[in-house]
């Protein structure tokens, strides 16, 4: 019989009158790579970060290795023998990456009162080595890498304490396919080592694919345990959301419908990763641009807001005669942006979410020269009904939010301003299956209204499901474009990004 790493009991906790947690009781084996799934909200990182010592649980226990467990903080919990890789940025800026990865633990090359950061930086190198990471220097500012690449040095530094019991919460939605490898080989090393991993993601596939073991989550209720020999999607998506949801969720036509009308226009645009970017986005169209994390994706959605300025070419708007140069203009200009880094880039976390939804909208809620706060609310409200943000109050942070309800509260500070242009990074990174359901349904929507929206994905199904036009990205050109079809497959969008 396999060992038991870690053992809940009776666990409950609460935010307020809201019930994170409801009597859940479960246990993680030795070799196990055990997955958790649940809506945004069901409470799979509250039960994490507990495990993790990031917070503590109202009542209930818990068993590591067979000892009683209460870690005060994350330290506590690293020195027991687990730890975790958290869903957004955990890294600090300002230092180094191997400051970064013996953060805490800096005492270890410390001698009569002097760092040896000479050794900290081979040590940091050989663990970087070790994970088979590639391109990534110990010396260097963390600074200097992407979200993705901070990624994987948070994972290095989960791995560096040799953990019994490593948590991996969501982080695959900031990897590339090559990033994602990297995780998938580690993960299977420590099952083969007789550790264990605690796999949280909203991807269905990707856990039936990698956990031998899955645990489902509603409402902060443990709802199922199952063993991989009983997987079934289907039944899974149920019991995830108490009702039946197919798996059919995208698009229902196949046509490539779009108007005549171009509402932006890229000409001959470079920057110092994307070469010679010819495009156009016509009213009532869904474009897709597809591609690897690296190829330039990300930055054409910056150039189409006016975040990043082109060095060759131009970004322009036809149907009112301007042209993008900055984020304050396009606002103006009616094109609205939900960036991949929400949290930094789209959120103001630590304010209310009645104050995030209005950030681009105070010129609605006046009453002559004043702002009326009655108007406020109800603005406010109209938008958090509107897209079923789950919150007990409007003035509720928005860093207090599941993942999914903080998208939806990106989605809504563009919702009710008129915005004719929508520029959406990675819109379902972090979401649950109910919530991308919604989001493709509100995406319909838009295109009916004669919206136009430029969705930069990495998940290929939801380009194909979605879009009338996909263009692919390979090293910063584009390389192929595909119309919306029956036919259309991953396969042959993969052919021209590789």
């Amino acid at each position: 019989m396999a060992e038991t790493i870690i053992k809940i009991s009776n666990m409950d906790k609460s935010f307020g009158v809201v019930r994170a947690l409801q009597q859940v009781n479960f246990s993680v084996g030795s070799g196990e790579i055990h997955g958790l799934i649940g809506e945004n909200g069901s409470g799979k990182s509250t039960v994490s970060s507990i495990i993790a010592g990031m917070q503590s649980a109202d009542s209930g226990e818990m068993e590591f290795l067979g000892k009683p467990y209460q870690p005060a903080d994350t330290v506590k919990a690293t020195e027991a023998g687990v730890s975790m890789v958290v869903q957004e940025m955990g890294t600090i800026s300002g230092i180094t990456v191997a400051e970064n990865l013996f953060l805490g633990r800096e005492h270890l090359f410390c001698k009569a009162g002097f760092m040896n950061v000479g050794k900290m930086n081979r040590q940091a190198q050989e663990l970087i080595d070790q994970a088979g990471i590639e391109n990534i220097k110990a010396s260097d500012l963390i600074d200097y890498y992407s979200f993705e690449e901070r990624k994987l040095i948070e994972i290095v530094r989960a791995l560096s304490s040799n953990p019994r019991l490593l948590i991996i919460d969501e982080t695959t939605t900031a990897l590339s396919l090559n990033g994602r490898n990297i995780l998938y080989r580690i993960m299977k090393e420590m099952a083969e080592k007789g550790n264990s991993v605690l796999f949280i993601s909203h991807d269905l596939e990707e856990l039936m694919s990698i956990c031998n073991i899955l645990t489902v989550l509603r409402d902060g209720i443990i709802i199922d345990t199952i063993p991989k020999e009983r997987f079934d999607a289907e039944d899974i998506k149920l019991k995830m959301v108490g009702r039946e949801i197919k798996g059919d969720y995208y698009r229902a036509d196949y046509a490539c419908t779009f108007d005549k009308e171009v509402r932006m226009r890229m000409e001959h645009v470079c920057t110092h990763v994307l070469y010679d970017i010819n495009l156009e986005l016509h009213k009532s169209e869904i474009l897709g641009i597809s591609g690897l994390s690296e190829s330039g994706i990300h930055d054409i959605g910056r150039l189409a807001y006016g975040i990043e300025t082109p060095i060759y070419g131009k970004v322009s708007l036809p149907e009112i005669g301007s042209e993008v140069k900055n984020p304050l203009q396009s606002i103006h200009d009616k094109i609205g942006y939900v960036s991949k880094d929400r949290d930094k880039e789209s959120l103001i976390l630590r304010d209310s979410i009645k104050n995030n939804i209005l950030i681009n909208a105070y010129d609605r809620v006046k009453s002559g020269p004043f702002i009326s706060g009655k108007k406020e609310k109800k603005f406010a409200q109209e938008q958090i009904d509107f897209l079923r943000i789950k919150c007990f109050d409007m003035t509720q942070f928005v860093s207090t939010l599941s993942g999914g309800n903080k998208q939806k509260v990106a989605f809504s500070r563009w919702m009710g301003v008129d915005t004719d242009v929508l520029i959406l990074d990675c819109p379902t990174r972090g979401v649950d299956i109910g919530v991308k359901s919604a989001m493709y349904q509100l995406m319909t929507e838009l295109k009916k209204q004669g919206k136009s929206l430029l969705v930069i994905s990495e998940e290929m199904s939801e380009l194909i499901g979605m879009c009338d036009r996909i263009l692919v990205v390979k090293d910063g050109k584009i390389n192929g474009e595909f119309e919306r079809s029956q036919d259309l497959t991953e396969q042959k969008i993969i052919q021209c990004m590789i």
